[in-house]
């Protein structure tokens, strides 16, 4: 073992956030004193690519003059489409049903590869991606989209080649969120979920996606606050919490022998139940290597100070900490040294992040992903005829969103083709709707989650009353299909909001591109 003190090895252990695009000082002097060895960012922490470089270099600069061994582990959730924390200047790349629904794994790989080299220029080595959730409840609240499909083998084979991906690019990846999160109706940023199938039937479904990316060399797993009946007896324990799930099952069973990380801390699962400080305990308890608490400094000190005192009573053993801090060092070791980073901070951020290449490598993506579920004996549409777009209220539907991102341009998209379209925004009253859609007989509406949101099917419902031509752009949920009436003309599904993918709807609209996208989840709807 090194001779490092307790203290020392402890920091290493933990992952931890702050607010803005620099450093609070307060940040900067518990990295320091807590021998802190990870960060995440989220969007509160992004601007610019120079920006959020400077903000990398700064935050490394305070781990090297305190004296660690290894740069800091600087970790994001950048799963793409609607999950991103990177924006403003980089490459819009399509999140992972999109992709999936190219059915080609290379474009997996390439969107990888991508991704990790604009990370990276960033200084930015951890991506908390890919997830691996196998999306088969259509009324998960928190999945959907973030999922490569409802099929565990299409799901293991996208994850795998977006995990080489972003390992080619020299990026740590993380499966996410074990034992499977895909068939939930329950947000565990809000509460926990409960999963009660068999264990014959998680190994069929839910576990086979983490069981061959774990062969293929999965850098570190991301724990889920889900319970598993069939996994942990006692009903308060979720996965993260659990010895069951990540030794016996997650170490000894599926012989993961990489970093097991937590979900953050200080989400309602975990936060309303145990807290997030005794939450750390009984993370670090259960096998958990990587304790992750994203935003309150007092919440990060208090879980390292409850550790400490588990410690102290033998709750906690020091081999456990030994062997959580070996294998994040490791983890280092693989990805990261002093003299890297010095190079890396050298590159042009401008080559490499939001290139040219790079944006025409994605568009071809998602030229390959938009799905049209219904119509296509109505297309191409003219492009002078007088039509209106409706566009949908700017929305986030869960936690993991980000409302920066949550902006929709379906119009810009549509008068990309037909220049005199005309545009407005839901919400408007039914009064208003009426009025403002007499003098056209064809509307084009996009829709953000129709299938749990009443009010965008009234409006399509009063459309197809008013004796209207309805075009439906569904740009989240495939499955919005399923609650707009037959009547509707044409059905596109995009997956996102992501400009490209909404310029790509509107070129098979218009008849410049062909729809060559397949759903990898079952929306099909019988139209009579």
């Amino acid at each position: 073992m090194t001779s490092l003190s307790l203290e020392e090895k402890l920091g290493q252990l933990f992952v931890v956030g702050f607010d803005g695009k620099k450093v609070p000082k307060e940040m900067k002097q518990f990295i320091t004193d807590y021998h802190i060895g990870g960060i995440i960012l989220f969007a509160r922490n992004i601007g610019t690519p120079e920006e959020v470089l400077a903000l990398t270099t700064e935050l490394q600069q305070i781990a090297y003059e305190a004296n660690q061994a290894y740069p800091l582990l600087i970790c994001v959730d950048q799963e793409n489409g609607i999950v991103r924390r990177i924006g403003e200047g980089t490459t819009i790349l399509p999140g992972a049903m999109a992709t999936a629904a190219t059915g080609d794994v290379r474009n997996a790989f390439e969107l990888g590869v991508i991704c990790g080299e604009e990370l990276k220029a960033l200084g930015i080595n951890w991506n908390l991606a890919p997830v691996l959730d196998v999306n088969n409840n259509r009324d998960n609240p928190v999945i959907g989209v973030r999922s490569f499909g409802e099929k565990p083998e299409q799901v293991a084979a996208f994850g795998k080649e977006t995990m080489k991906g972003l390992q080619k690019a020299g990026m740590v990846t993380t499966l996410k969120h074990f034992p499977g999160h895909g068939d939930t109706n329950v947000d565990s940023h809000l509460g926990m979920p409960q999963i009660e199938h068999s264990l014959e039937r998680l190994e069929q479904i839910e576990l086979l996606p983490f069981k061959e990316c774990i062969q293929a060399g999965a850098d570190t797993v991301m724990s889920a606050h889900i319970h598993f009946p069939a996994l942990e007896p006692n009903e308060e324990i979720p996965a993260t919490l659990s010895k069951n799930v990540i030794t016996g099952l997650l170490r000894e069973k599926l012989g993961f022998n990489g970093v097991v990380t937590t979900d953050c801390l200080e989400m309602d699962a975990i936060a309303k139940t145990v807290g997030t400080e005794q939450g750390a305990v009984a993370a670090i308890k259960a096998g958990i290597d990587v304790v992750m608490i994203s935003h309150r400094l007092e919440k990060q000190k208090g879980a390292m100070d409850e550790i400490k005192k588990a410690l102290a009573n033998g709750e906690i053993r020091e081999a456990q900490i030994d062997a959580a801090y070996d294998r994040i060092i490791e983890l280092k070791k693989k990805y990261t040294s002093w003299e890297q980073l010095d190079l890396a901070s050298e590159q042009s951020v401008s080559k490499i992040v939001g290139s040219k290449e790079h944006e025409e490598k994605a568009l071809n993506v998602y030229q390959k992903s938009v799905t049209l579920e219904k119509g296509e004996a109505q297309l191409p549409l003219q492009k002078e005829q007088k039509r209106l777009v409706i566009e949908p209220q700017n929305t986030i539907l869960t936690k993991a969103e980000d409302k920066q991102y949550a902006h929709s341009a379906l119009g810009l998209a549509i008068r990309e083709y037909a220049t005199n379209a005309d545009v407005i925004s839901l919400p408007i009253s039914l009064e208003q709707l009426v009025q403002a859609v007499a003098p056209y007989e064809q509307v084009i509406i996009g829709l953000v989650s129709a299938s749990i949101d009443e009010a965008q099917v009234k409006v399509v419902q009063t459309l197809i009353d008013l004796g209207k031509s309805v075009i439906v752009v569904a740009m989240r949920s495939p499955y919005d299909i399923n609650a707009l009436p037959n009547e509707i003309d044409v059905y596109l599904n995009t997956y996102e909001l992501s400009y490209p993918a909404l310029s790509t709807a509107a070129a098979i609209l218009f008849g410049e591109l062909e729809p060559v996208g397949k759903a990898p989840v079952t929306v099909k709807k019988a139209f009579i």
